[in-house]
């Protein structure tokens, strides 16, 4: 590993996603994940919700009733115009990882969601980084030297990877809430 990867990305991304054990290189992936919905689901509801970004076409129907309704912590989904959909994800079979990811954890992840957050990211560039995000021991010493930090501080420490930003990891659309809003207060009115 060449340096210390410093810049925020979005933790759900990298830390759950894998975790639904969809195959790498399937057609359709999701522009951004999220661990809560504003309004709808707190982080604590450890529901896993994916966002794509994708033309509602029959060849993306397909797609999602395929891999993404039928599996089996699918809790449903949601429509957010022409080319938004959202798919929500009970996650509540990980909650032990689920509240060491939301407290920056990711080392303590039980060996199983390790393993398939590696499988997931094989490319030579990207599963070194992870792989000192989920074993951290292993990179201190390099992190220390080019943070400029002490060793024992790091060692103390231990996490080489951030929190998730809990606001960037909070889908909002004002748009959805609005409709909901309306839908449920709508008075009927006769002539």
């Amino acid at each position: 590993m060449s340096g210390v990867y410093t810049e925020y990305f979005q933790k759900s991304k990298v830390f759950l996603y894998p975790l639904l054990k969809l195959k790498k290189g399937l057609k359709y992936v999701p522009s951004q994940t999220y661990c809560a919905w504003s309004d709808v689901y707190n982080p604590e509801d450890m529901m896993f919700i994916c966002l794509y970004k994708v033309k509602h076409t029959d060849e993306f129907d397909k797609f999602a009733k395929r891999h993404l309704v039928k599996h089996p912590m699918y809790e449903g989904s949601t429509s957010l115009g022409e080319n938004k959909q959202l798919f929500i994800y009970d996650f509540s079979r990980f909650k032990n990882d689920w509240l060491r990811f939301l407290k920056g954890a990711y080392s303590q992840y039980s060996l199983s969601s390790k393993i398939s957050i590696l499988d997931y990211f094989d490319d030579e560039g990207t599963v070194k980084y992870i792989k000192g995000f989920l074993a951290p021991e292993d990179v201190h010493e390099e992190y220390a030297d080019s943070l400029n930090v002490k060793l024992d501080l790091l060692k103390k420490v231990h996490e080489v990877c951030t929190a998730p930003n809990i606001e960037k990891e909070t889908f909002i659309d004002n748009n959805y809430v609005l409709y909901e809003l309306l839908k449920e207060s709508s008075i009927s009115l006769t002539k």
